[in-house]
């Protein structure tokens, strides 16, 4: 197969889910950019709920990514499966986490009051 077929075949899968990436990231660019703008800092602030729940929709993706993809945890069977499996699903944790930290960042932080 030439790379050119391949990418045929990853956009004809990906195409009816380019309306929620889109909107993922959108999502995420500007919960980001509202949160830096506020003193937010990747690294520099740490939120244990915010933790725990990105590590809680990581994990739950091993229930709903078969689903979405009309399969079973039963046809996750090589090694090559469950590698992608679980990349799929860290990649979720990491991507839940930089939305909620900076959302918790943005819902902890109080407005200064005017003189």
């Amino acid at each position: 197969m030439t790379v050119t077929g391949a990418l045929t075949i990853l956009w004809y899968a990906l195409a009816p889910f380019l309306w929620l990436m889109v909107t993922g990231l959108l999502l995420l660019v500007v919960v980001q950019v509202l949160a830096h703008l506020r003193g937010y800092r990747l690294l520099g602030y740490r939120c244990l709920g915010a933790n725990l729940a990105a590590i809680a929709i990581g994990l739950s993706g091993l229930w709903w990514i078969p689903l979405f993809t009309n399969s079973s945890l039963t046809y996750v069977a090589t090694v090559f499966d469950w590698a992608a499996l679980i990349g799929a699903v860290i990649g979720l944790a990491v991507i839940a986490w930089l939305v909620l930290s900076p959302l918790s960042y943005l819902l902890r932080v109080r407005q200064p009051s005017p003189p």
